[in-house]
């Protein structure tokens, strides 16, 4: 049978925002009791006192705060350079039997020119190009016969360098979320290697997403 305690439980891990205040002492518990009576009382079906989810709220044991832990710390003081390029553009493609053998000519193209920024994604029923824009003609020449669900212009690729040891490190993508999110950031696109994590913005959020980036790093 479910109690209350489940229910706040329930409630704090769905909103780790909320969660994270309530560990750091920094929620009024009165407050947010009253708060949470009405959603607690439909969730029971019953009717639910402040009082009860106030105990609750008191008696609750958050996890220890990710960026305390030993490791995420030295993770975090250890991230790499962070790189910006801008001037791109999105291609979202459905999946076809021609796609790969016209995403070939386009490989063909980028290999001979270095300096070009280009990812490609592929996914269950649709595939992602980012290429850099000075390439968005020659992309939509060779892929004319395919089906473009997107294209979006004016968008820049914020770039951080991770540790190796990134991977072992349960909530290292939260910290940038979540920043990112205090923000206001818009994220467009997310993109991730082993030791390379990436997201795509639009213009008028590249100065918000870069300072964002740099307070995870300090």
């Amino acid at each position: 049978m479910k109690t209350v305690s489940n229910c706040v439980e329930d409630i704090l891990i769905s909103q780790p925002y909320l969660e994270e205040a309530l560990s750091r002492n920094i929620i009024n518990f009165s407050a947010l009791a009253i708060e949470l009576t009405e959603p607690i009382s439909e969730m029971l079906k019953k009717e639910v006192k402040p009082g009860a989810i106030m105990m609750a709220l008191r008696r609750y044991n958050p996890p220890p705060s990710l960026s305390n832990s030993v490791k995420m710390k030295r993770v975090i003081q250890n991230l790499g350079d962070i790189t910006v390029r801008s001037n791109l553009t999105d291609f979202t493609v459905k999946n076809s039997d021609t796609l790969i053998e016209n995403h070939a000519k386009v490989l063909d193209r980028i290999n001979q020119e270095s300096k070009l920024f280009y990812t490609f994604t592929r996914g269950i029923h649709e595939s992602n190009i980012i290429i850099s824009s000075s390439l968005k003609d020659f992309v939509i020449e060779h892929f004319k016969r395919e089906s473009f669900l997107a294209v979006q212009d004016g968008l820049t690729a914020i770039s951080i360098n991770l540790p190796e040891d990134n991977s072992k490190i349960a909530g290292l993508y939260y910290h940038f979320f979540k920043r990112l999110a205090w923000e206001g950031v818009v994220l467009y696109e997310v993109l991730s290697t082993t030791n390379e994590f990436t997201i795509l913005v639009e213009d008028d959020f590249v100065d918000k997403a870069f300072t964002a980036i740099k307070k995870v790093k300090s």
